[in-house]
């Protein structure tokens, strides 16, 4: 529940640490805003306070074109009910849901009734299914056509609508005018894209390190799929997403407290799921104000919180490659997983063109890996009982057997990655980490770790790490950062 006079106080303030922690709605204008917008502050009797964006225009409220509530960042999920919640966002993202259809296999995976599960989206977000549905579609939309100058019929299908009369029924029915009104607008400052590419906006919460995100991918970098220049500017990847393929580069603007992720536009029709993993790679949805207050009340952490309060939890955009990866990575240096992991995509990935020459290759897909032969995995250089572990994780994604799902129930899915053989636990809680984004993930095998609790049984560091709950995996790159 939302205090309303706590908020008030932080809509007062402009607190940029409340920034997409609820919204207000002004009854006097009609509109809802982030806390963060520069518009005068309202009268206190004239605010309304909501959980989420869909919960305000639920209330007929419409989104501010100053704060623009679409750039607000997320929350990282904690409980059961967020992780839920959130899981049904990251679904629609992906496109596996649509008008409903597909909730009820998702209430089965947490052991509850699609009735049940409706209910928890309403107490978390206000809203039900659907209506969260069409109000992420609607505020994607609305961000294509101010940010881009893609067509409207490109933005209407890209958004989830399945058709541009639905769209601009939609449009006008939720922000009483058609979406041609932001097109004018943004074609009177904007000219059409001649490069076939697109730059939008995510946003985080501050502190961000960018810097030290950025340092742990050029590390673990997969040659021809990835790519960063020596000055650290950007980050490149080439994209598969379906049946559709490009590129996208991402750079940190640091005045507008985002990322500005230019994509070309043959990933247009799968935008949602672009950007979703996208958020989840640079880990943009965390609450570093309230990480950095937990973490920093420990000793053994406080000085490196305070040298890092903004260090992020880098985390995949391919989880079937992360997992390959984290098999790679048992045993062996991080520069050892690399050069491996290099042989691989060379070997087995699909060659991409691309405008730069760095960047000339696909991510190989599961489906490849599990065709192939463990002796052809094997002769990179791969111990033959992980070149084994490698094809059977291939074959279980690729059966849909195994789903590595952001926000996905990190239990199930802890225990479907240990019976698979050759995966432990250490590689289970990493990848709970970095491809399923579950903020409590603790590797306590993990001999660094280990060491920098003073040499402890990986016993011990379990009941050392109780103090960090819910934050352990944000406590895991601290003692990964300043051993």
């Amino acid at each position: 529940m939302i205090d309303d006079h706590a908020a008030y106080r932080a809509l007062a303030s402009h607190d940029p640490r409340f920034d997409g922690v609820f919204y207000v709605g002004v009854t006097s204008t009609g509109v809802y805003c982030r806390p963060v917008c520069p518009a005068r502050t309202p009268r206190r009797e004239n605010c309304r306070f909501f959980p989420s964006a869909a919960a305000a225009e639920k209330a007929a409220f419409r989104p501010c074109l100053r704060c623009r509530p679409e750039l607000a960042p997320g929350q990282a999920p904690v409980d059961h009910a967020q992780r839920i919640a959130h899981l049904i966002v990251h679904r629609l993202n992906e496109g596996l849901l649509d008008e409903g259809t597909g909730l009820e296999d998702l209430a089965e995976g947490f052991g509850i009734s699609s009735r049940q599960l409706r209910r928890i989206v309403h107490a978390e977000l206000g809203v039900s299914p659907i209506e969260l549905m069409q109000t992420r579609r609607l505020l994607l939309a609305k961000q294509l056509l101010t940010e881009t100058t893609l067509p409207v019929t490109e933005i209407a299908f890209a958004s989830g609508f399945a058709s541009l009369r639905r769209f601009n029924d939609a449009f006008l029915r939720h922000y009483r005018m058609p979406p041609t009104r932001l097109r004018k607008s943004l074609a009177e400052k904007s000219t059409p894209s001649s490069t076939g590419t697109s730059t939008l906006r995510l946003s985080y919460r501050p502190p961000y390190d960018w810097d030290g995100i950025v340092a742990f991918l050029r590390h673990r970098l997969i040659q021809g799929v990835e790519w960063i220049p020596d000055d650290g500017s950007a980050y490149f990847r080439t994209i598969r997403l379906g049946d559709h393929t490009g590129w996208v580069r991402v750079r940190h603007d640091e005045e507008k407290r985002a990322l500005r992720v230019e994509f070309t536009h043959t990933l247009t029709p799968a935008l949602p799921a672009l950007l979703g993993r996208l958020r989840d790679l640079f880990d943009l949805n965390a609450r570093p104000d309230l990480i950095a207050a937990h973490l920093g009340n420990d000793p053994l952490l406080a000085d490196s919180v305070r040298r890092d309060p903004g260090l992020r939890v880098p985390g995949a955009f391919d989880p079937f490659e992360m997992a390959v990866r984290a098999i790679l990575g048992q045993q062996v240096t991080v520069r050892a997983a690399t050069t491996i992991a290099c042989r691989v995509a060379a070997t087995f990935g699909e060659e991409f063109a691309t405008p730069f020459p760095p960047l000339n290759r696909l991510t190989p897909a599961a489906t490849v890996l599990a065709r192939a032969e463990v002796s052809d995995i094997a002769r990179l250089g791969i111990v033959g009982s992980r070149a084994a572990c490698i094809q059977s994780l291939a074959r279980a994604c690729h059966r849909g057997e195994l789903v590595l799902d952001s926000g996905g129930d990190p239990d199930a899915a802890f225990a479907q990655l240990t019976a698979l053989p050759g995966i432990g636990p250490w590689t289970a809680h990493y990848l709970a980490m970095r491809a399923l984004r579950w903020p409590d993930a603790f590797p306590k095998e993990d001999i660094a770790i280990r060491n920098r609790l003073g040499r402890v049984t990986a016993k011990r560091a379990e009941e050392i790490s109780q103090a960090w709950r819910p934050w352990r995996s944000y406590a895991v790159m601290h003692l990964w950062r300043n051993p």
